[in-house]
Order: C-alpha cells, then sequence, then structure tokens
C-alpha cells in the first residue's frame, strides 16, 4: 500500500495492459515507448506517466505481472493436457569486465556456458516450462554459477505449479542424471530426454517438440525484446522477464479466443 508520494496516473491493471502493448508493439527502450504510446494508445489512456514513475511502478509491480501471466497459462485450453516442456536459456546481462564490476545484477548474474553457441556469457539463466502450444506456465531466473540446469529445474518443479497434475514434461540431454529423474518422480513427474551417447538404452525421441520450445524462446528474445532487456538491476531484470513472458501468454490466450490457427503468432499485435 502506497503512503508517500503524488498519486499515481495509472491504475495497477492500466499498468498491465500498457506494459503487455509495450512489448507486442516492439518498443524495447521505455522512454522511446513513453514518446510513441500517446499516438499508438493515447484514446485508450490519455495520461500517461513519465520514464521515472513508468520505470519504478512497473518493477513494483513485478508479482502482479507474474499472477497475470500464471492466470493466462491457466486459461488456455492446452494447459489441461498432460505434456509439458522445458529448456534453459542464458539472459546476457552485460560483455565487459567493467559491467561486472560495477552492475547492480550481482546477485543474479554470473558466468555461465551457452552450450547452443560454444560461448561464455555473464548473465542469468531463465529456465522455462511450457505447454505445448507455447504459453508459459512456470518459469525462473537463476545465477548459472550457483545452479545449474538440474538443480534449478528441481527448484522450479518444487516451488510452483506447472501442470494440474503429474505429467511427463520433454526437455534435452541437460536433464540427464539418476537424481533428477528419481526427484522429478518423486513429484509425479516423468523426464523424457534424448539418450546420451554413454547409454544403450533404445528409444525414439520426439525431436519435433524440442524444436518447439526453441521457437518459444526465439520470440521471447527476438520478437518480444527479452535479448534487449536493457535491465540494470536484479528487480529490473525480473519485472521485465515477467513483462515479456505476460504479453506472450496474453497473445496466446487471446488467439485462442479468437480462433487464430496458430496460437503463437504475433503478427496481428506488432503493428
Amino acid at each position: 500500500m502506497r503512503t508517500r508520494g503524488p498519486a499515481r496516473l495509472l491504475t495497477d491493471a492500466e499498468l498491465v495492459c500498457v506494459a503487455v502493448a509495450q512489448v507486442l508493439l516492439g518498443c524495447d527502450s521505455e522512454r522511446r515507448w513513453l514518446r510513441t504510446a500517446p499516438g499508438r494508445i493515447g484514446h485508450l489512456f490519455p495520461r500517461l506517466p513519465g520514464q521515472s514513475e513508468y520505470n519504478r511502478h512497473l518493477r513494483a509491480l513485478a508479482p502482479v505481472l507474474f499472477a497475470v501471466a500464471m492466470w493466462l497459462a491457466r486459461a488456455t485450453p492446452t494447459y489441461q493436457e498432460k505434456l509439458r516442456l522445458m529448456d534453459g536459456t542464458p539472459v546476457r546481462c552485460g560483455a565487459s569486465r567493467v559491467t561486472v564490476n560495477r552492475s547492480g545484477l550481482g546477485e543474479i548474474a554470473g558466468y555461465g556456458m551457452d552450450k547452443s553457441h560454444h560461448a561464455f556469457y555473464w548473465g542469468a539463466k531463465l529456465l522455462l516450462i511450457t505447454t505445448p502450444d507455447g504459453a508459459v506456465c512456470a518459469f525462473s531466473l537463476a545465477n548459472p554459477k550457483e545452479l545449474d540446469e538440474r538443480k534449478q529445474a528441481l527448484h522450479l518443479l518444487h516451488v510452483q505449479q506447472c501442470a494440474p497434475g503429474p505429467c511427463p514434461i520433454v526437455g534435452d540431454k541437460g536433464f540427464a542424471g539418476a537424481g533428477i529423474e528419481k526427484a522429478a518422480a518423486a513429484l509425479g513427474h516423468v523426464l523424457i530426454r534424448p539418450v546420451r551417447r554413454d547409454e544403450d538404452v533404445p528409444g525414439i525421441f520426439p525431436g519435433w517438440l524440442r524444436q518447439r520450445i526453441e521457437a518459444v524462446i526465439w520470440t521471447l528474445k527476438n520478437q518480444l525484446g527479452l535479448e534487449r532487456h536493457a535491465a540494470r538491476t536484479q528487480e529490473g531484470l525480473w519485472a521485465r522477464t515477467c513483462q515479456r513472458i505476460l504479453a506472450l501468454n496474453a497473445a496466446i490466450w487471446h488467439n485462442w479466443l479468437i480462433g487464430a490457427p496458430v496460437k503463437r503468432s504475433l503478427v496481428a499485435y506488432d503493428h
């Protein structure tokens, strides 16, 4: 509850709508967005805050952005399906040693290895659990130096509900290991992953499902601007991650309502 300062120009519900519009219309910079917004959504929100108030309000509202994103994921029909996709991706936060030393992201960011691109990075690790159509139903950010992908996955499965009940979860080889498989089984989830070279277990892995979650990650990082988040603090990074995931879930939820053939398509919203 706010006790000091002038009254905000936008309510929490209005800010959620403005934040989603910013992402879907492709404005990564908040300053540029607030210059553009009067001409794009001024008929809906005639009073818009300045950049400083908008940034503070957005960071304070991160729990609400998270809650709305999860509500939208549960409102999509595929949330009831007994199948989930899981994968992690680096969220780069800096490229120089000066940034590492002076950044306010020290608690959440660290050095990690991006195996997909065979390169080291400094930033956070984003882990996603999605429905088959791409709605994000659980996610977390972690320091890649403190938590590896398997520990982060187990923590996420313990603290967030990713499905109405136990279900198989499709991942990659990074989730291999007797420990994580046993712990996931204790929660009722079966991990499905490719067979490693040192394993003799035959089987056919659904590679097309892996490509699907890779496409979801590409949508988040490129179309919705997570790769260009420009966050300078831990709170800002979390708020902007929630903002992008909320925009994705909102588009998928609305595409189900209008019967769009491609549920993850953003074409109708980015212009």
